[in-house]
Protein backbone atom coordinates (compact mmCIF):
# COMPACT_ATOMS: atom_id res chain seq x y z
CA UNK A 1 0.00 0.00 0.00
CA UNK A 2 1.08 3.55 -0.76
CA UNK A 3 -0.03 6.81 1.74
CA UNK A 4 0.50 10.39 0.92
CA UNK A 5 -0.43 12.74 3.21
CA UNK A 6 0.29 16.41 3.06
CA UNK A 7 -0.64 18.92 6.00
CA UNK A 8 -4.47 19.77 6.15
CA UNK A 9 -6.89 21.73 8.00
CA UNK A 10 -6.47 19.43 10.87
CA UNK A 11 -3.25 16.63 11.43
CA UNK A 12 -2.27 15.05 8.08
CA UNK A 13 -4.66 15.03 4.87
CA UNK A 14 -4.42 11.78 2.69
CA UNK A 15 -3.91 12.42 -0.79
CA UNK A 16 -5.24 9.98 -3.52
CA UNK A 17 -5.85 6.22 -2.80
CA UNK A 18 -3.74 2.94 -1.50
CA UNK A 19 -3.32 2.48 -5.04
CA UNK A 20 0.35 3.42 -7.13
CA UNK A 21 0.69 7.13 -8.70
CA UNK A 22 2.43 8.88 -11.32
CA UNK A 23 6.05 10.90 -10.16
CA UNK A 24 4.34 13.49 -11.86
CA UNK A 25 0.63 13.21 -9.76
CA UNK A 26 -0.06 13.98 -6.16
CA UNK A 27 2.70 11.56 -4.96
CA UNK A 28 5.20 14.28 -5.90
CA UNK A 29 3.84 17.20 -3.30
CA UNK A 30 3.35 14.65 -0.24
CA UNK A 31 5.37 15.93 2.65
CA UNK A 32 5.02 12.02 3.92
CA UNK A 33 4.72 9.37 1.78
CA UNK A 34 4.20 5.99 3.81
CA UNK A 35 5.11 2.37 2.28
CA UNK A 36 3.36 -0.54 3.57
CA UNK A 37 4.17 -3.85 1.98
CA UNK A 38 5.13 -2.12 -1.16
CA UNK A 39 3.69 -3.39 -4.47
CA UNK A 40 6.87 -3.08 -7.28
CA UNK A 41 5.09 -0.66 -9.41
CA UNK A 42 4.77 1.60 -5.70
CA UNK A 43 8.37 1.44 -5.04
CA UNK A 44 8.77 2.82 -9.04
CA UNK A 45 6.96 5.54 -7.93
CA UNK A 46 8.52 6.29 -5.36
CA UNK A 47 11.80 6.37 -6.97
CA UNK A 48 10.86 8.15 -9.34
CA UNK A 49 11.40 11.06 -7.34
CA UNK A 50 15.35 10.18 -6.58
CA UNK A 51 14.97 7.97 -3.61
CA UNK A 52 16.03 4.73 -3.69
CA UNK A 53 13.77 2.29 -1.00
CA UNK A 54 15.50 -0.54 0.74
CA UNK A 55 14.28 -3.99 0.63
CA UNK A 56 13.64 -5.74 3.61
CA UNK A 57 17.12 -7.80 3.47
CA UNK A 58 18.48 -4.23 3.91
CA UNK A 59 16.43 -3.30 6.64
CA UNK A 60 16.77 -6.25 8.67
CA UNK A 61 20.49 -6.11 7.88
CA UNK A 62 22.06 -5.40 12.21
CA UNK A 63 24.94 -3.72 10.51
CA UNK A 64 24.98 0.37 12.30
CA UNK A 65 26.25 1.12 8.84
CA UNK A 66 23.18 -0.20 7.01
CA UNK A 67 20.69 1.14 9.29
CA UNK A 68 21.95 4.92 10.15
CA UNK A 69 23.32 6.63 6.84
CA UNK A 70 23.60 9.81 5.41
CA UNK A 71 23.20 9.36 1.12
CA UNK A 72 22.95 12.03 -1.47
CA UNK A 73 21.39 14.45 1.39
CA UNK A 74 19.09 12.33 2.58
CA UNK A 75 19.18 10.27 5.93
CA UNK A 76 18.19 6.66 6.30
CA UNK A 77 17.21 5.36 9.82
CA UNK A 78 15.84 2.07 10.37
CA UNK A 79 14.35 1.58 13.77
CA UNK A 80 13.00 -2.00 14.99
CA UNK A 81 9.21 -1.89 16.24
CA UNK A 82 6.42 -3.83 17.65
CA UNK A 83 3.47 -4.52 15.55
CA UNK A 84 0.81 -6.56 13.88
CA UNK A 85 1.49 -8.84 10.56
CA UNK A 86 -1.26 -9.18 8.34
CA UNK A 87 -2.29 -12.43 9.92
CA UNK A 88 -2.60 -10.50 13.51
CA UNK A 89 0.49 -11.86 14.42
CA UNK A 90 2.57 -9.60 17.09
CA UNK A 91 6.63 -9.38 16.13
CA UNK A 92 9.30 -6.74 16.06
CA UNK A 93 10.11 -5.53 12.62
CA UNK A 94 12.07 -2.63 10.76
CA UNK A 95 10.63 1.06 10.40
CA UNK A 96 13.11 2.75 8.05
CA UNK A 97 12.61 6.30 7.60
CA UNK A 98 13.77 8.38 4.62
CA UNK A 99 14.14 12.08 5.18
CA UNK A 100 14.74 14.24 2.25
CA UNK A 101 14.47 17.89 2.23
CA UNK A 102 11.05 18.13 0.60
CA UNK A 103 9.42 14.69 2.27
CA UNK A 104 9.64 11.63 4.85
CA UNK A 105 9.59 8.35 3.38
CA UNK A 106 8.63 5.76 5.88
CA UNK A 107 9.15 1.81 4.37
CA UNK A 108 7.68 -1.00 6.56
CA UNK A 109 6.29 -4.50 5.93
CA UNK A 110 4.16 -4.91 9.39
CA UNK A 111 1.91 -2.72 11.14
CA UNK A 112 2.87 -0.26 14.04
CA UNK A 113 -0.02 1.02 15.94
CA UNK A 114 1.11 4.44 15.82
CA UNK A 115 1.24 4.85 12.02
CA UNK A 116 -2.60 4.63 11.91
CA UNK A 117 -3.42 7.50 14.66
CA UNK A 118 -0.37 9.74 13.77
CA UNK A 119 -2.26 11.40 10.17
CA UNK A 120 -5.17 12.79 12.21
CA UNK A 121 -3.26 14.37 15.69
CA UNK A 122 -0.04 15.21 13.79
CA UNK A 123 -1.02 18.69 14.36
CA UNK A 124 -0.76 18.49 17.81
CA UNK A 125 2.65 16.94 18.71
CA UNK A 126 5.04 19.06 19.77
CA UNK A 127 7.06 19.30 16.47
CA UNK A 128 3.99 19.95 14.33
CA UNK A 129 3.52 19.06 10.97
CA UNK A 130 4.53 21.79 8.42
CA UNK A 131 7.58 20.17 7.10
CA UNK A 132 9.22 16.92 6.52
CA UNK A 133 11.48 17.26 9.47
CA UNK A 134 9.24 18.70 11.89
CA UNK A 135 6.48 15.12 10.76
CA UNK A 136 9.63 13.19 11.72
CA UNK A 137 9.88 14.67 14.86
CA UNK A 138 6.20 14.29 15.24
CA UNK A 139 5.76 10.49 13.82
CA UNK A 140 8.84 9.66 16.39
CA UNK A 141 6.71 11.48 19.38
CA UNK A 142 4.13 9.60 18.24
CA UNK A 143 5.44 6.28 18.43
CA UNK A 144 7.34 6.80 21.93
CA UNK A 145 3.80 7.67 23.50
CA UNK A 146 2.79 4.28 22.12
CA UNK A 147 5.41 2.17 24.07
CA UNK A 148 4.87 4.15 27.08
CA UNK A 149 1.03 3.09 26.62
CA UNK A 150 2.54 -0.26 26.23
CA UNK A 151 4.29 -0.28 29.34
CA UNK A 152 1.66 0.92 31.22
CA UNK A 153 -0.50 -2.16 29.87
CA UNK A 154 2.12 -4.34 30.60
CA UNK A 155 1.96 -2.77 34.53
CA UNK A 156 -1.46 -3.62 34.57
CA UNK A 157 -0.86 -7.21 33.16
CA UNK A 158 1.53 -8.07 35.66
CA UNK A 159 -0.62 -6.19 38.99
CA UNK A 160 -3.42 -8.50 37.66
CA UNK A 161 -1.10 -11.50 37.97
CA UNK A 162 0.13 -10.60 41.31
CA UNK A 163 -3.47 -10.36 41.95
CA UNK A 164 -3.98 -14.33 41.07
CA UNK A 165 -1.16 -15.81 41.84
CA UNK A 166 -0.73 -14.37 45.31
CA UNK A 167 -4.37 -15.51 46.26
CA UNK A 168 -5.89 -19.05 46.15
CA UNK A 169 -5.02 -19.59 42.53
CA UNK A 170 -5.38 -23.62 41.27
CA UNK A 171 -3.28 -24.87 39.47
CA UNK A 172 -4.71 -24.40 35.82
CA UNK A 173 -4.95 -20.86 37.23
CA UNK A 174 -1.14 -20.79 37.89
CA UNK A 175 -0.30 -21.76 34.61
CA UNK A 176 -2.17 -19.74 32.95
CA UNK A 177 -0.79 -16.83 34.83
CA UNK A 178 3.49 -18.21 34.04
CA UNK A 179 2.00 -17.88 29.87
CA UNK A 180 0.43 -14.24 30.77
CA UNK A 181 3.99 -13.21 32.46
CA UNK A 182 6.34 -14.91 29.78
CA UNK A 183 3.91 -12.71 27.42
CA UNK A 184 4.31 -9.65 29.04
CA UNK A 185 8.04 -10.23 29.42
CA UNK A 186 8.28 -10.98 25.61
CA UNK A 187 6.14 -7.68 24.46
CA UNK A 188 8.51 -5.55 27.03
CA UNK A 189 11.60 -6.99 25.39
CA UNK A 190 10.01 -5.58 22.35
CA UNK A 191 9.64 -2.38 23.62
CA UNK A 192 13.16 -2.03 25.30
CA UNK A 193 14.67 -2.97 21.34
CA UNK A 194 11.89 -0.06 20.08
CA UNK A 195 13.62 2.29 22.65
CA UNK A 196 17.20 1.33 22.26
CA UNK A 197 16.53 2.15 18.03
CA UNK A 198 14.82 5.03 18.33
CA UNK A 199 17.29 6.82 20.77
CA UNK A 200 20.19 5.58 18.30
CA UNK A 201 18.52 6.85 15.26
CA UNK A 202 17.24 10.22 17.05
CA UNK A 203 20.95 10.83 18.19
CA UNK A 204 22.31 10.26 14.87
CA UNK A 205 19.56 12.88 13.18
CA UNK A 206 20.57 15.32 15.88
CA UNK A 207 24.11 15.25 14.53
CA UNK A 208 23.10 16.01 10.95
CA UNK A 209 20.95 19.52 12.17
CA UNK A 210 24.59 21.43 12.16
CA UNK A 211 23.64 23.18 9.23
CA UNK A 212 20.16 23.44 8.87
CA UNK A 213 18.11 26.31 9.23
CA UNK A 214 15.68 25.09 12.03
CA UNK A 215 18.32 23.38 13.01
CA UNK A 216 17.92 25.26 17.17
CA UNK A 217 14.47 24.50 17.35
CA UNK A 218 14.79 20.75 16.17
CA UNK A 219 17.49 20.25 18.62
CA UNK A 220 15.37 21.41 21.38
CA UNK A 221 12.45 18.80 20.48
CA UNK A 222 14.84 16.00 19.84
CA UNK A 223 16.83 16.79 23.31
CA UNK A 224 13.22 15.99 25.08
CA UNK A 225 12.31 12.95 23.35
CA UNK A 226 15.65 11.12 23.82
CA UNK A 227 14.71 12.49 27.61
CA UNK A 228 11.52 10.58 27.69
CA UNK A 229 13.11 7.72 26.01
CA UNK A 230 15.75 7.46 28.67
CA UNK A 231 12.68 7.30 30.82
CA UNK A 232 10.87 4.75 29.73
CA UNK A 233 13.76 2.87 29.37
CA UNK A 234 13.94 3.21 33.18
CA UNK A 235 10.49 2.29 33.57
CA UNK A 236 10.98 -0.56 31.68
CA UNK A 237 13.66 -1.73 33.36
CA UNK A 238 11.12 -1.63 36.75
CA UNK A 239 9.06 -3.66 35.00
CA UNK A 240 11.52 -6.09 33.30
CA UNK A 241 12.82 -6.65 37.66
CA UNK A 242 8.62 -6.63 38.13
CA UNK A 243 8.79 -9.92 35.51
CA UNK A 244 11.16 -11.43 36.90
CA UNK A 245 9.74 -11.63 40.63
CA UNK A 246 6.33 -12.89 38.78
CA UNK A 247 7.84 -15.65 37.20
CA UNK A 248 9.56 -16.52 40.81
CA UNK A 249 6.62 -16.11 42.89
CA UNK A 250 4.43 -17.99 40.39
CA UNK A 251 7.25 -20.69 40.04
CA UNK A 252 7.30 -20.80 44.27
CA UNK A 253 3.64 -21.37 44.27
CA UNK A 254 3.27 -24.10 41.88
CA UNK A 255 6.32 -26.15 43.97
CA UNK A 256 3.86 -25.26 46.73
CA UNK A 257 1.29 -26.93 45.25
CA UNK A 258 3.12 -29.53 43.98
CA UNK A 259 4.72 -29.83 47.44
CA UNK A 260 1.64 -30.15 49.23
CA UNK A 261 0.01 -33.10 46.84
CA UNK A 262 3.90 -34.74 46.87
CA UNK A 263 3.39 -35.02 50.75
CA UNK A 264 -0.02 -36.51 50.97
CA UNK A 265 0.70 -38.90 48.50
CA UNK A 266 4.09 -39.73 50.97
CA UNK A 267 1.68 -39.53 54.11
CA UNK A 268 -0.66 -41.86 52.41
CA UNK A 269 2.25 -44.31 51.43
CA UNK A 270 3.34 -44.14 54.90
CA UNK A 271 -0.31 -44.96 56.39
CA UNK A 272 0.32 -47.99 54.23
CA UNK A 273 3.61 -49.72 55.34
CA UNK A 274 3.08 -50.67 58.85
CA UNK A 275 0.06 -52.95 57.99
CA UNK A 276 2.19 -54.11 54.49
CA UNK A 277 4.92 -55.06 57.17
CA UNK A 278 2.28 -57.25 59.32
CA UNK A 279 0.95 -58.42 56.30
CA UNK A 280 4.52 -59.82 54.94
CA UNK A 281 4.76 -61.21 58.03
CA UNK A 282 1.88 -63.63 58.12
CA UNK A 283 2.54 -64.47 54.39
CA UNK A 284 5.73 -66.47 55.29
CA UNK A 285 3.72 -69.39 56.51
CA UNK A 286 6.35 -70.71 59.41
CA UNK A 287 5.08 -73.32 60.59
CA UNK A 288 5.84 -72.27 64.33
CA UNK A 289 3.00 -69.81 63.86
CA UNK A 290 0.28 -70.92 66.23
CA UNK A 291 -2.28 -67.81 65.54
CA UNK A 292 -2.92 -69.19 62.30
CA UNK A 293 -4.61 -72.56 63.50
CA UNK A 294 -6.58 -70.24 65.60
CA UNK A 295 -9.92 -69.43 64.53
CA UNK A 296 -9.21 -65.98 66.06
CA UNK A 297 -5.62 -65.46 63.84
CA UNK A 298 -7.61 -63.86 60.55
CA UNK A 299 -9.44 -60.92 62.77
CA UNK A 300 -6.53 -60.67 64.73
CA UNK A 301 -4.35 -60.29 62.10
CA UNK A 302 -6.95 -57.45 60.45
CA UNK A 303 -7.56 -55.55 63.71
CA UNK A 304 -3.41 -55.54 63.99
CA UNK A 305 -2.98 -54.03 60.49
CA UNK A 306 -6.00 -51.42 61.13
CA UNK A 307 -4.82 -50.49 64.41
CA UNK A 308 -1.04 -49.80 63.21
CA UNK A 309 -2.77 -48.14 60.57
CA UNK A 310 -4.71 -45.96 62.77
CA UNK A 311 -0.99 -45.65 65.23
CA UNK A 312 0.73 -44.00 62.35
CA UNK A 313 -2.15 -41.48 61.42
CA UNK A 314 -2.34 -40.21 65.05
CA UNK A 315 1.57 -40.01 65.06
CA UNK A 316 1.79 -37.94 61.92
CA UNK A 317 -1.42 -35.69 63.86
CA UNK A 318 0.50 -35.23 66.78
CA UNK A 319 3.57 -33.90 64.67
CA UNK A 320 0.90 -31.75 62.59
CA UNK A 321 2.87 -33.57 59.37
CA UNK A 322 -1.31 -33.98 58.15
Amino acid sequence: MLHAFTAGKRGLARMGQETPMAPGSQIAHALWIDLYRPLDSQIAAVEGLGIEVPTLADMEEIEISNRLYRENGSDFMTVVLPGQTPDGRHISGPVTFILTAERLVTVRHHAPRSFETYPERADRSTAGCTSPERIFLGLIEEIVARQADLLEGIGRGLDSVSVHVLGDASPDELQHALGEVGRQGELLGRIRLALLTLERALSFYDQTLATHPQGKDLHTIIKGQIRDIGSLAVHGDFLSSRVSLSVDATLGMINLAQNTTVRIVSVVAALFMPPTLIASMYGMNFAAMPELDKPWGYPFAIGLMIASALGTWAFFKWKDWL
